[in-house]
This record gives C-alpha cells, sequence and structure tokens, in this order.
C-alpha cells in the first residue's frame, strides 16, 4: 500500500519519498522507502527501494534525495523502517541524524518519530504513524508558505509580474508538498505574477541546472539557467525583483545555512537593493544553534569540484575546497518566510516569538 499524501489530479508531483507496507525487497517481502534518485534527474525518473536503514543512510549521504523538508520524512520513515525491521532504533537514529550533519530536519524527523516509538513502549506501528504525520503536516506547511510568501512577494512589485532569482533546488523534489521558495515561485506563476525565474544553476552538484530547470519545465514557469557567477551582471542589468532561497538550518539569530553560493546572492542583493527572501518551514528553525558560527557546515569530497559526470576538469590530484553549504547572517535577509507567516525584520527576539508554540522537543 502506497501511503504518500494525495496530490490533487491536475497538479504535478515528483513524490520524493513514500512508504511501502510490502514489496520485494533483499529480504524477502516486506516494509521499503522508496526514493526517486535525484542524482539521475532529469535524465531519467528513476527509484530506489530501501529496504533497511544503511541503504537509506548510503542515499541521503549520495544526495539520492535531499533537501531540508524532505530529510525529515526520510529520517522518521527511516526510524520506522528499523523498527519494522526489529533493528536497533536508537542506533538507527544516529546513524541516520549523521548523514548529513547540517540539515537539521534530518535528525529533527528521526528524533520525533523514535520518540513516539519510544512513548508507545517499541510499537513499529507508532513510529510510522508519527512518519505519516510528519508527511502531512510537511505538505500542510509548504501550502502555507507558498501563500505567505506569494503574497509578501506582490506587496513588493505591485504593478507588474516578478522576476525571481532563486539558488539550488527548493521545490516539490524536497517536500511532501510543492516545496519552499520554488513552492511561492510556483504561486506566484498560478496567479500570473512571475514574469521571469532565474535559476542558478547551482555548483558542484548544479541541483538548480538539473532539478529546478526539471521543475519548472515541468510545471511551465518562464525560466531561464544561467552560471551562478553571472547572477552578478543580472543584478547590475536590473533583471532581478527578489531572491527566494530555502534553508537548511536557521540558527536562533535568523542565520541562515543553504547551498553553498546562497551568501554571495545575499551580499549582491544587499548591494542592489533587492529583497533577499528565505522559505523555509519552522522545523529547520533550530533555537539550540544561537548563530550561524554555531553552524556546522557539511564538506563534501573534492572530486565533487574536480570532475563533472565522471570527467576530469582539474590536473589529476588537485586538491579542491568543497563545503556543501555557507551561511548568510540574519542583516542580509530581508524576510523569512515559514508556514507561520512572514518574519521581517530578521532577529532573534523575532525567531523566538515566531517560535513559540512549537515544542521544543519537537523541534530539536
Amino acid at each position: 500500500m502506497d501511503n504518500a499524501p494525495a496530490h490533487a489530479a491536475d497538479e504535478w508531483s515528483p513524490r520524493p519519498a513514500y512508504w511501502l507496507d510490502d514489496v520485494p525487497t533483499a529480504y524477502g517481502h516486506g516494509p521499503a522507502v522508496v526514493l526517486l534518485d535525484q542524482t539521475r534527474l532529469p535524465q531519467e525518473e528513476v527509484r530506489l527501494v530501501c529496504s533497511d536503514v544503511p541503504t537509506l543512510v548510503d542515499a541521503v549521504r549520495r544526495l539520492v534525495v535531499r533537501g531540508a523538508p524532505v530529510l525529515g520524512i526520510v529520517g522518521a520513515y527511516g526510524v520506522a523502517l528499523a523498527a519494522a525491521r526489529g533493528d536497533d532504533v536508537k542506533a538507527a537514529v544516529q546513524d541516520i541524524a549523521q548523514a548529513r550533519p547540517t540539515a537539521v530536519n534530518l535528525g529533527w524527523g528521526a528524533r520525533r518519530a523514535f520518540a513516539a516509538w519510544e512513548a508507545s513502549g517499541g510499537d513499529a506501528l507508532a513510529a510510522l504513524r508519527e512518519a505519516r504525520v510528519i508527511h502531512t503536516e510537511d505538505a500542510q506547511a509548504s501550502a502555507a508558505m507558498a501563500a505567505n510568501g506569494a503574497e509578501y512577494a506582490v506587496a513588493l512589485v505591485a504593478d507588474r509580474p516578478l522576476r525571481v532569482l532563486t539558488h539550488c533546488n527548493t521545490g516539490a523534489l524536497v517536500s511532501g508538498g510543492e516545496g519552499t521558495a520554488l513552492a511561492v515561485v510556483r504561486e506566484l506563476h498560478r496567479a500570473g505574477r512571475l514574469g521571469q525565474l532565474w535559476v542558478d544553476e547551482t555548483r558542484p552538484l548544479l541541483q538548480g541546472a538539473r532539478l529546478t530547470a526539471y521543475e519548472a519545465a515541468q510545471t511551465g514557469m518562464p525560466y531561464a539557467v544561467l552560471s551562478d557567477n553571472a547572477a552578478g551582471s543580472l543584478f547590475a542589468a536590473g533583471e532581478v525583483d527578489l531572491v527566494v532561497v530555502g534553508a537548511d538550518r536557521i540558527a536562533a539569530d535568523g542565520a541562515t545555512a543553504n547551498k553553498v553560493g546562497t551568501y554571495p546572492l545575499a551580499v549582491l542583493a544587499r548591494h542592489h537593493g533587492v529583497p533577499f527572501v528565505v522559505v523555509a518551514p519552522m522545523s529547520t528553525v533550530d533555537l539550540d544553534t544561537p548563530d550561524g558560527d554555531g553552524i556546522v557546515v557539511e564538506q563534501r569530497d573534492g572530486g565533487e569540484v574536480t570532475e563533472l559526470s565522471g570527467m576530469p576538469l582539474t590536473p589529476p590530484g588537485s586538491p579542491a575546497y568543497n563545503p556543501a553549504f555557507d551561511v548568510t547572517p540574519p542583516a542580509l535577509i530581508t524576510a523569512i518566510v515559514t508556514e507561520s507567516g512572514v518574519l521581517s525584520p530578521v532577529s532573534t527576539i523575532a525567531i523566538a516569538r515566531m517560535s513559540a508554540g512549537h515544542d521544543p522537543v519537537m523541534r530539536r
């Protein structure tokens, strides 16, 4: 049985992660977490069946599945999978949470499912029910963020369609719904308020060129892909009205970790007087990290920089610097959009007020 939340029939959705109760696996028939392999997009749509936690963790590390909200969903399903298999559930939580250290949602989802499993006295179905709740909540949060962000964007430029620049991939591929930042763009498109979507290619893994362009094409958005270092010329030419990006972790002061290359866009936006907006669910806010200096930035294999699709780009043995993320300070962020509303200006006090009412045990 496919337990992914349903989408309207006329809406495109890639369904990046979902649970199946009974599929053929290496261990016979049993439950599995099914992932759309994003490393093979846009050339082909292939699904990976994860019938155990090590396979799931490996998929997370290889970016078969990526993006903060869906990682929370996958983390929870991973714990449910460990419980259903009779594995060491506590150890599974640790393995899942450590797969990508910057992405706070991954551990958050795993720990939330673990808390449900533990409170039930070790009932695997309790972990699965909690994972399904997280999946549904994320779809609802996505819809709320899209509405909140689109309303905010339209108020910025009320007299014409907007020209929006985005970085990395923040759409339906990263969510139980339509995403975060790209969900806002999709809402603008539906309303006839999107003039142009500028898609940063997003080095080194090209999530913009491969994935955001893929989503834009699927949904009929007017878009163009640009190399990351061409963004400055767009700003200088006055071709950008708004920058919208996602987040993998938001510290208590509003500092935001996102795919490397985000921070330079924030600097450019500030210099040219263009609003820079972060769109993320409240589950990405980490009050236990006081500021940007406390965010651990994942360092990835240098081959992602020195090679492209297996072809060498540099002399053999060239060293490489390859952080997966950079951190944008709150002073450069015009607003943070969540399912709870729009926060502007961004400050520690504002973040704390917006976080009020969210269970801190569940957020961590």
